[in-house]
């Protein structure tokens, strides 16, 4: 229907309109349906292409430490960019993790980690390097990390557990049932 209404000074008219506002086959409907639906997608992705892929998982060259360097393995996280890591030299340190590798490299416990050591506080350090299971184990190869650091776990070592604490033998067992 090509006519519109109209109140024009309180009474109702019906007054043509153009042709020009509707093309042929498109409905005044169809126009408001359009007009309510999201717009379509232009761009070259959202959040997560904006952070970007982890390109860096490429074979990269093993960087050894130097002189005010010390290698650790993540005890605990702290929250807010800081950790507990026990250095290699057998002192236990606060580690902050600097702001080139927050939210681009996530560190976790058990990790081995490369760690600057301050010179005005010996009880704290600044985390420069997070290597990769391949890269430590490759360490642990080439003696720079001692033998009783266990590379792929979760959990840290603790040196004083033993490690046949956790385990038992089926033969204990029966003993201690026929004992009974």
């Amino acid at each position: 229907s090509r006519e519109e209404e109209v109140w024009a000074a309180g009474k109702r008219e019906k007054k043509p309109r153009p042709e020009s506002w509707e093309s042929p086959g498109e409905s005044r409907a169809s126009r408001e349906e359009e007009s309510r639906t999201m717009p379509k997608n232009k761009g070259k992705g959202g959040k997560n292409r904006r952070r970007g892929k982890n390109e860096n998982e490429e074979k990269r060259e093993l960087i050894f430490k130097e002189d005010g360097q010390e290698y650790a393995q993540v005890i605990r996280m702290l929250g807010n960019g800081r950790l507990d890591a026990q250095c290699i030299d057998g002192i236990k340190r606060l580690c902050h993790i600097r702001g080139k590798m927050r939210k681009k490299v996530w560190v976790s416990t058990g990790d081995i980690i490369l760690v600057g050591l301050r010179d005005f506080q010996d009880e704290k350090a600044d985390v420069i390097l997070k290597y990769n299971a391949d890269e430590a184990r490759s360490l642990k190869a080439y003696g720079e990390l001692p033998d009783n650091i266990r590379v792929n776990d979760a959990e840290p070592l603790n040196e004083e557990e033993n490690e046949n604490d956790a385990f038992f033998d089926f033969e204990d067992i029966e003993n201690v049932i026929e004992e009974i």
